[in-house]
């Protein structure tokens, strides 16, 4: 009996030995099901930090594209009363507006101390980027260096170029400065005469094609300068017509005066005005922009002989995309950019 009960002891034993080890089996199961969802769990919270580090990096890039939405940009120029300038600071207006950009003008009407201080204006109120429009910046220099510290980006339509800006887009006024002189030298008077020349130096485009001039009056021993008269650029035909006037009333000689060269058109239809009231109809004039008013008088057959017609609205759609491209933070190109210029005479001016 004594040995029955132990072989059912043993049996017993034997049996929850096995209990225990399948309970132990389940228990390590169980667990390692428990590890195994925490895992997944892990991956699914890294997936999710990936996506939301995804989306950061989209509206980074949706930032970038966007541009110049939401920008303020300061126009800025001493000579919104000169038509060309006035095209210019018109069509940079539309088109920052139409991307989205809040755009002032500021216009300080011939006035470069009054623009210096506007200038600390601008960079005290924190604009985000500027735009000098026929402005020297040579004459702004110690104000730019205060603009290019606080790292707003300066670009220029027809202005100079200095150091720290980004792009300067214009023509290449050396070059229509020896155009048109070469025209009026060898092609209007023929290498001989006399002439006068209508100026406004303080321009940067103007000082080129004054360049230009000096240096190639040089070449031409029988042509005499009789006089250089600075033009204002407030009113420039006006002060161009008075002052032909009065130097007609000084060579009254029908044969004292073969040409005028004005460096840009207004001084040019001003030129002309006082020759046609005057009737001094044999004098050659010529001018520099290619503005309506000045190639309609090349077409009728006046005084005005010639001009140069620089792309403004080119020289203006630089500026729009060197500025789109910057605000995206894309490269662009730095320096001075030229919009190609054309000589118009007679023989072309209906094409325009």
């Amino acid at each position: 009996m004594m040995g029955g009960r132990i072989k059912k002891i043993k049996k017993i034993k034997k049996m929850l030995a096995i209990l225990a080890a399948a309970m132990m089996a389940g228990a390590v199961a169980g667990c390692g099901a428990s590890t195994q969802g925490g895992s997944d769990t892990g991956k699914e919270a890294g997936k999710e930090t990936e996506k939301e580090t995804e989306k950061e990096k989209e509206k980074e890039k949706a930032g970038d594209a966007a541009g110049l939405q939401g920008k303020s940009i300061s126009l800025m120029t001493p000579y919104l009363g000169s038509v060309t300038t006035n095209q210019m600071v018109e069509y940079i207006e539309q088109k920052l507006t139409d991307a989205g950009a809040e755009v002032s003008v500021i216009n300080t009407n011939n006035d470069f101390s009054q623009l210096a201080s506007r200038l600390e204006d601008v960079v005290s109120a924190g604009t985000d980027g500027i735009v000098l429009v026929s402005a020297d910046p040579g004459q702004l220099s110690n104000q730019l260096q205060d603009v290019f510290e606080s790292e707003i980006p300066v670009f220029g339509c027809d202005s100079g170029f200095i150091e720290g800006m980004q792009v300067n887009a214009t023509s290449d006024n050396y070059q229509m400065g020896e155009l048109i002189v070469k025209y009026l030298f060898d092609d209007l008077m023929g290498g001989k005469g006399t002439v006068i020349a209508l100026t406004h130096r303080p321009h940067p485009g103007v000082v080129k094609r004054c360049e230009a001039f000096d240096d190639l009056i040089k070449e031409y021993p029988d042509i005499t300068l009789i006089t250089e008269q600075h033009v204002p650029a407030e009113q420039p035909i006006n002060d161009a017509q008075d002052i032909v006037e009065n130097l007609l009333l000084a060579n009254p000689d029908p044969d004292s005066i073969t040409a005028i060269w004005a460096a840009w058109d207004e001084p040019a239809i001003g030129a002309t005005q006082a020759l046609q009231e005057a009737g001094r109809s044999q004098v050659l004039v010529t001018g520099v922009d290619g503005n309506e008013q000045a190639i309609s008088l090349v077409k009728e057959g006046t005084n005005l002989k010639a001009t140069v017609k620089q792309n403004f609205e080119g020289m203006a759609q630089i500026v729009y995309e060197q500025m789109d491209r910057y605000f995206k933070g894309e490269e662009i190109e730095k320096g001075e950019m030229y919009a190609p210029a054309t000589l118009i005479t007679q023989e072309n001016a209906d094409a325009q």
